[in-house]
């Protein structure tokens, strides 16, 4: 699978410290890897998100993304649970 990052995702991703983009860094291999390793805590989300899915960076920022056709649609990263759905 291609994977793309929007436009907002990489705003957001340059924003970051850089530990937080190491340890996105890391995360994203794993994922790659590995989309079921427990520590990512991928799971699909509700409501007016159902559509997508996320992954955990670190304690307090995942990563949403939906697959479609092949591809895997990276759009942003949020941080606490609130902040998504609050």
């Amino acid at each position: 699978m291609e994977v793309v990052f929007s436009k907002h995702f990489k705003k957001q991703f340059v924003k970051l410290t850089p530990k937080a983009q190491k340890q996105f860094d890391i995360r994203f291999e794993l994922w790659l890897i590995d989309p079921a390793d427990p520590i990512l805590r991928v799971h699909k989300l509700k409501g007016k998100f159902n559509r997508y899915y996320s992954f955990n960076i670190n304690a307090d920022l995942r990563a949403i993304y939906e697959v479609v056709d092949g591809y895997i649609y990276i759009y942003q990263m949020i941080g606490t649970h609130s902040q998504l759905y609050g």
